[in-house]
């Protein structure tokens, strides 16, 4: 087989009898789907248009394109004729996309009708892009309706490359600075699906999925297209905000088997079922990624559904889950053990490894790496240091081989001496009942000594007085008497990037 992961994907489930079977369905709206025969003949026509407007392998195809099922198509076209698809975060602002795109010289645009204000003036000036194709409502001057891109194709075949190709850029979401291009090669989809996707998640032919993370985000990509694909499974689409009221539609109405979230949604959407009630779905796996699990989070999720969520760490670097609780080894509190076909180990500041009970960063090695970042020379070799990755995330490992998230490298800090970890403290202040999400953050007090401060939001209903020492109270009970966060602000939200990560360095901007 060709080593272009379209083959896989894509072509392989016309020839195994499955072209009428559906790939991907939408939740809400029009609720469009997709066989996997349409898959690969709307692909194959996608890679002919490419060629016909000129577009040469190994350029740059930036997607701004909601979770629809025009994304599969645009995605694996784009991989068919050679060229590079970079999915874009959706929920970026002007400028950001401005950067990108002169960023990774894109020569064509794909962007969804409802993202094209946001885009306009950036895709307009960026010196490189020769093609604006937009997708759904009417083509704006200047470009060019998806519609009228396809029209007159014939599926053009896929191309024959190899495995260590590169296949397709992510850009990093970045907590805390400027996004980065990071490469992947063809191989690295099929690397996650044969090892997370069939080890961990089990994944079978009759799944439904549902990842409410989205398809720009390497999580989401996994969830909702290759690990499906690769199983011949069916995907739910939803191209809308996923909140728990949305959620709850989705679930209610698309009956998936498998649900994908991010542990902010997990939080919010506990709460919302605690008031509301829950929906019917036949759930018999849920997932987590993005940031750590709350060990409460999780507990209160596994009592409502019967179901636990599989928690697991992953990176945009690794392109998914590499370290996880599985399927009747789940240890809520903690981010498992590595996933088959992965190594990780924990270093110290001067690169020694650590052993149980010690905090150090997390490194990991597996076949699904990526190949480094597009013109990001020193930043690529301070975080792929031959076959093992940094992660620059903290961790402590346990005496029975489980791994304990301790932070992010940049946001550990010590009190007396002794480490912090801020997520440590989030914990206990997630298991109040009054508090829904909570970060902590180190600021310095009168005498210059960094101390926890905490930023908390309340759950609906919960009332203010009395509850700042309160919580004190309850961390120093829960963690540690030197571990309670000597300042406690409330709020209405916390900053996020779209992935569903704490944005800390805005925290201490407050």
């Amino acid at each position: 087989m060709s080593g272009n992961a379209a083959s896989y994907f894509v072509d392989r489930h016309v020839t195994e009898g499955r072209a009428a079977k559906t790939a991907f369905r939408e939740a809400g709206g029009a609720k469009r789907s997709l066989g996997y025969g349409d898959l690969a003949d709307g692909s194959g026509r996608v890679a002919a248009a490419l060629a016909r407007a000129g577009i040469r392998r190994e350029e740059r195809a930036a997607m701004l394109v909601l979770d629809q099922i025009e994304f599969p198509l645009i995605f694996w076209g784009a991989m068919k004729a050679g060229v590079v698809p970079i999915p874009l975060n959706t929920l970026l602002s002007a400028s950001v996309y401005d950067i990108i795109l002169k960023d990774s010289r894109a020569s064509v645009l794909f962007v969804s009708s409802e993202l094209w204000p946001v885009v306009e003036d950036a895709a307009r000036s960026a010196p490189d892009v020769r093609h604006i194709v937009v997708i759904g409502g009417e083509a704006p001057d200047g470009t060019e309706s998806f519609d009228a891109f396809m029209a007159g194709t014939e599926p053009a075949a896929t191309l024959d490359c190899s495995c260590d190709d590169v296949a397709f850029w992510l850009y990093s979401s970045g907590s805390t600075g400027q996004p980065k291009g990071v490469r992947h090669v063809h191989g690295s989809l099929q690397a996650t699906s044969d090892t997370y996707g069939v080890q961990v998640l089990g994944i079978r032919e009759d799944d439904t999925i549902f990842s409410a993370a989205k398809l720009f985000f390497a999580y989401g990509l996994g969830n909702g297209m290759t690990f499906p694909q690769a199983a011949g499974a069916t995907a739910i689409l939803y191209g809308g905000r996923p909140t728990p009221e949305t959620v709850t539609e989705v679930l209610g109405t698309e009956k998936p088997t498998i649900f994908c979230g991010v542990p902010t949604l997990y939080a919010a959407t506990v709460h919302h079922y605690e008031r509301n009630g829950r929906p019917e779905a036949p759930l018999r796996c849920c997932i987590s990624a993005g940031e750590a699990l709350p060990e409460e989070i999780g507990k209160k999720w596994a009592a409502l559904w019967g179901v636990d969520i599989l928690d697991g760490v992953g990176s945009t670097e690794m392109l998914h889950i590499f370290l996880s609780n599985a399927p009747g080894d789940v240890v809520y509190g903690t981010s498992g053990k590595p996933v088959p076909g992965y190594e990780v180990r924990l270093v110290d500041e001067d690169g020694a490894d650590v052993g149980p009970g010690d905090v150090g960063e997390l490194l990991v090695r597996g076949a699904s790496a990526a190949d480094g970042y597009w013109n990001r020379r020193d930043k690529s070799r301070a975080t792929f240091e031959g076959e093992w990755t940094r992660t620059g995330d903290k961790y402590e490992l346990t005496g029975d081989g489980r791994y304990i998230y301790c932070g992010r490298t940049d946001d550990m800090f010590k009190v007396s001496g002794i480490w912090v970890s801020p997520f440590e403290v989030e914990q206990a202040l997630i298991g109040h009942d009054s508090v829904l999400e909570a970060a902590v953050i180190a600021q310095r007090d009168e005498e210059g000594l960094e101390k926890p401060k905490a930023v908390i939001v309340l759950k609906d209903g919960a009332l203010r007085d009395g509850l700042e020492a309160e919580l004190k109270d309850f961390v120093k009970t829960r963690v540690g008497k030197w571990k309670y966060p000597r300042w406690i602000q409330f709020a209405d939200d916390l900053p996020k990037t779209a992935t569903g990560k704490i944005q800390r360095f805005k925290l201490r901007e407050m």
